[in-house]
This record gives structure tokens, sequence and C-alpha cells, in this order.
């Protein structure tokens, strides 16, 4: 794992505590955002090769 997929899952997490234990504000949902954003991109760019092998 990579840092951005760690930050990415720490942010689900905290989104998900803050969500339950507290009335979330606004800003809150941006965890959700950002997480969901910085996993999807890590997997996206993990699997995506670098470019056309060169001659």
């Amino acid at each position: 794992m990579d840092l951005p997929l760690i930050a990415g899952v720490v942010m689900l997490i905290v989104w998900g505590a803050l969500t339950v234990a507290t009335d979330a504000a606004g800003w809150v949902h941006l965890l959700l955002t950002a997480g969901v954003f910085l996993i999807i991109w890590r997997v996206v760019v993990r699997d995506t090769p670098d470019g056309p092998p060169s001659r």
C-alpha cells in the first residue's frame, strides 16, 4: 500500500466515525469525497501502463 491509498482509507474511517458519532457538518462529508477520490485514483494509476513501448 502507498501513502495516498492509506490516506483515502483513513479519511473514510474518520468520515464514518464522525457521521455516526456527531451531527456531521458539511465539511465532514468532504472527507468522503476526498477519500473515495484518492482510493479510485490510486487504483487507476497503479494499473495504468507508463506509455507506449519505445523502439
